[in-house]
């Protein structure tokens, strides 16, 4: 590190898990961030602020002004344009330091496994259940963990997918596809208040950071619910479903 960045991560580097080893892993780190919108606002800023060397922004929409509301990474100005432009320009104005990678398309499950296999860590900020399977699946194919986020109405969840460990669940057996029951829920339909996706959107890069340093990991068991409504935490643990049909004996995906 420079003295530049000794002083920019100054109060990182005083934290004895992070310390000047955890922020050398932080800089050398690459994470693929699915979805800029409310939680993708909140993770991909304080992942490019607190000093991850390079991240890749996905998303195929474009800044609307509803979206404003709570999609913090965007401004007014930014009406009109990708996302990933809108949230990039943003990121390099906050930490010039970090590379970014754009994508502003839909990936197809070739381009997710082949950027997931490249991440150390993925953050699926995506508002939608076909995402996130696929973004799960890609995932489990790369063994790479996923930092998994939602949030709707007052209510926010939080879990990390530990594909890389032996004998971990994944999205899938927490929320088998064939359960549809839930899958037209959105905030354009139910709402959401605004700082509940920030809420849940900087818990996801608190997981990544400790992904990356490895100074407290997640052993990808338990599931965090917040509700807004009555300020109430509570932790639900899972295991992996071995008939899962993405990561146990019903998977159909290839080797």
């Amino acid at each position: 590190m420079n003295n530049s960045q000794l002083l920019r991560y100054s109060r990182q580097l005083m934290l004895p898990e992070v310390d000047y080893a955890g922020q050398e892993r932080l800089l050398a780190g690459r994470v693929l961030v699915i979805g800029l919108g409310g939680l993708g606002s909140a993770s991909a800023m304080y992942l490019a602020a607190a000093g991850v060397g390079h991240l890749v922004l996905v998303d195929d929409d474009v800044v609307e002004l509803s979206n404003l509301q709570r999609q913090i990474v965007h401004g007014s100005d930014s009406l009109g344009q990708s996302k990933v432009a809108s949230a990039a320009a943003r990121l390099r104005d906050l930490n010039p330091e970090v590379k970014l990678t754009e994508l502003a398309e839909r990936l197809d499950s070739e381009a997710l496994r082949r950027e997931a296999r490249a991440a150390d860590v993925v953050v699926d900020g995506s508002d939608n259940f076909a995402t996130r399977f696929a973004v799960n699946a890609a995932c489990v194919q790369a063994r790479t963990p996923l930092v998994s986020g939602a949030a709707i109405r007052l209510e926010g969840q939080l879990a990390v997918f530990r594909a890389d460990l032996d004998n971990r669940p994944c999205y899938a057996c927490l929320y088998p596809p064939a359960d549809g029951a839930d899958a037209r829920l959105s905030c354009s339909e139910s709402g959401v208040l605004a700082p509940v996706v920030g809420v849940i959107g900087s818990l996801q890069a608190v997981e990544v950071i400790r992904l990356l340093t490895g100074f407290s990991e997640a052993d990808g068991r338990r599931l965090t619910l917040w509700s807004a409504l009555d300020a109430v935490w509570q932790t639900v643990k899972f295991d992996r479903d071995p008939a899962c049909p993405v990561c146990g004996s019903g998977s159909s995906l290839p080797g």
